[in-house]
């Protein structure tokens, strides 16, 4: 492991100044994946690192309509809030079928936004056809094996998955992200939050460099709104997901008054299905309308032999999701 200098600033401005005035700086929060790139794979090696634990970016507020999640707020402390529970359940399942307890207490939300993809071949260092580690020198997953990729919003450049349980929710409620920079303060929905890979896979989000996420905003579900997360996976243990959805649906005398969707474990960003939503709205819920809507979510799809299955799965896995949280199977 490289040698690095390690910094813990006394507030927010006095970080993001430090890694403004420094190219190879970055922050340092619980570190779950930032390590694991450092230590294990060593793909990244940042000459500074500035630790942002104890800067006051830590807490949740807010009502029963809207709240505010801190940056540094742990999965498993928003996992545990009341109004999550009562007013986007869908969240917290996300958070509990995405790690592990200990990891839950370490990794932070803001980190979970952030984390960078499980592709095999972005972890690997020997792997030298990798565009996000190195543009221009290819896509090994294009050619090889790739069951744990991406089928939308992917092509020949690169296929890698936005691996994040809790930002497919979070897409579906229209979460906004607060930033902080050199320059002042910014919002940005986190439907705009990230980039398609397209020709600069290495970009992977609209931060600038000294940028730091403070918190998100999360607009909570209306009454009478049901919500949940289904996450298909290979295993039941702790488990990337193949395909995931979530879902919030309000039924009025058997008819979709609104709807809310979002997949995951299938795209280069957390996805969200508008030609979906728009399919079901006004509806009668059942499983026809489900399917219809569906197949209305999946298209210009980009496989390789190792991802093809996904296509049909994520279909199945919106329709589960739908007729459970309907309560309409028929």
């Amino acid at each position: 492991m490289a040698e690095f200098e390690y910094l813990r600033p006394d507030d927010v401005s006095g970080a993001v100044a430090t890694v403004t005035a420094d190219p190879d700086a970055a922050f340092l929060a619980g570190g779950t994946t930032q390590l694991d790139l450092m230590l294990k794979d060593r793909i990244i090696a940042p000459t500074t690192l500035v630790d942002i634990t104890r800067l006051p970016l830590h807490g949740i507020t807010g009502g029963s309509d809207r709240i505010r999640v801190g940056a540094l707020t742990t999965m498993e402390e928003l996992a545990a809030d009341e109004r999550v529970v009562l007013h986007a359940p869908f969240i917290r399942e996300a958070l509990l079928l995405g790690a592990s307890t200990q990891l839950r207490n370490m990794a932070t939300i803001g980190g979970n936004i952030l984390q960078r993809t499980r592709c095999r071949y972005f972890r690997d260092p020997m792997v030298a056809a990798c565009n996000k580690r190195e543009p221009g020198s290819g896509c090994a997953a294009v050619t090889g094996a790739a069951r744990m990729h991406a089928i939308l919003g992917a092509g020949p450049n690169c296929i890698a998955l936005h691996a994040s349980d809790v930002c497919v929710p979070l897409m579906a409620l229209d979460t906004v992200v607060q930033i902080q920079g050199a320059d002042g303060e910014r919002s940005v929905p986190l439907a705009e939050f990230y980039t398609l890979p397209g020709d600069r896979p290495d970009i992977e989000n609209v931060l600038r460099h000294g940028e730091i996420v403070t918190a998100i905003d999360i607009p909570l579900l209306p009454a009478g709104m049901n919500s949940g997360y289904l996450k298909v996976r290979d295993r039941v243990s702790y488990e990337f997901a193949l395909t995931s959805a979530a879902a919030a649906v309000w039924v009025v005398d058997g008819r979709i008054a609104d709807v809310r969707i979002a997949l995951g474990g299938v795209g280069t960003i957390p996805w969200r299905a508008p030609e979906a939503e728009q399919s079901l709205r006004g509806q009668r819920a059942g499983t026809r309308a489900f399917r219809a809507a569906a197949e209305a979510a999946i298209h210009d799809t980009f496989t390789v032999p190792g991802t093809q299955f996904k296509v049909e799965l994520v279909k199945r896995t919106l329709v589960r999701i739908l007729q459970t949280v309907s309560g309409v199977t028929s």
